[in-house]
């Protein structure tokens, strides 16, 4: 990270720091926003976290005491944090409007200098410094690589690290995807040697799940997937009754689609979740196949070419049917 000495030169010139991410909080923006937080408390700062929407009940156990105001819960106070701010720093996101709405107007129109270290693709000319590297596998690594760059690996411990190693974890299917480097495991051998139990972390996030998530994710393989083998297409789509049937919490779809994915002939997965009049998709893909333009042309997404994520206002129903729709033209047939 070339810019890792400007953005700690202009730390130290900042007196009000509050950290953003982007809405639908996972692993990587909760991991960064609290290893930044964790990082800066170490430095001698008293930054603010502000996220759009509260942290799902799975990562809770990483919060350990540290608060994360949001705006959905808590819009005056992310108002008056944001406007009394003079630095911002937007993690994991590459556009203004990957906040929600309301606060994107806040980001947009705050008076603080801003600071964007992300790993999306095609950012958005919105900020004062950008880190933008989409060639890095996520957010969290880029955290780390901000400590180390500035010569401040000293400071790290298992406090920072813990939620860094949990956003590298999350955001590369635990390290299986092409995005994972000899420099992550590098990171991640660092984080260990500074007193991060892996372990802990594996258990703590993928091994301590509700009944009622269980039965969901059973209901979902077994009486919902939608498989069109000659493209090597995996569908998985979810209403609001029947996540309701299920006692749905925020969190409790994430990874389902990397389990469609891991079909025998898929190449493509996509999984669709009504809520609040809205059908959420998350598309993962394997290889050369691209998902991220399905996504950005038809569904208000985008993302990583094998890991994108859109939106539409379309009925569930309405939602599949196009997709069937779309399959032909976006990806090729194999051989089954």
């Amino acid at each position: 990270m070339v810019v890792a000495n400007e953005i700690l030169e202009l730390v130290g010139k900042s007196d009000k720091i509050v950290i953003t991410s982007h809405r639908s909080p996972d692993g990587d923006s909760i991991g960064c926003s609290l290893g930044l937080y964790r990082f800066l408390k170490a430095l001698g700062h008293d930054p603010v976290i502000c996220h759009p929407d509260p942290c799902p009940p799975f990562l809770e156990w990483l919060k350990e005491g540290d608060e994360i105001i949001d705006f959905e819960q808590d819009s005056e106070r992310v108002t008056a944090e944001m406007a009394s701010a003079d630095l911002i720093f937007c993690l994991d996101y590459n556009g203004a409007g990957r906040v929600g709405r309301e606060m994107s107007e806040l980001l947009v129109n705050a008076k603080a200098k801003k600071i964007m270290i992300d790993h999306h693709p095609s950012p958005d000319d919105f900020v004062d410094i950008s880190a933008s590297h989409p060639d890095v596998c996520s957010t969290s690594q880029l955290i780390i690589e901000l400590i180390v760059k500035s010569d401040n690996s000293n400071v790290l411990n298992e406090a920072i690290g813990t939620p860094l190693y949990l956003g590298i974890v999350t955001d590369t299917g635990s390290f299986r995807f092409s995005s994972v480097t000899p420099r992550t495991h590098e990171l991640l051998a660092l984080l260990l040697e500074k007193g991060v139990n892996h372990s802990v972390v594996h258990e703590k996030t993928f091994d301590n799940n509700r009944l009622d998530r269980m039965k969901l994710r059973g209901f979902a393989i077994s009486e919902k997937l939608e498989f069109i083998p000659e493209y090597g297409v995996v569908m998985l789509p979810l209403t609001a009754e029947e996540l309701d049937l299920f006692n749905y919490q925020k969190g409790d779809t994430e990874g389902l689609v990397n389990v469609a994915l891991s079909i025998e002939g898929a190449s493509v997965a996509i999984l669709m979740s009504e809520k609040d009049g809205k059908v959420k998709l998350s598309f993962r893909s394997l290889g050369t196949i691209k998902v991220n333009g399905l996504a950005k042309d038809h569904f208000e997404g985008g993302g990583h070419a094998n890991a994108a994520g859109g939106i539409t206002s379309d009925s569930i129903d309405d939602t599949l049917a196009k997709i069937r729709g779309l399959v032909p033209t976006y990806f090729e047939k194999v051989n089954v």
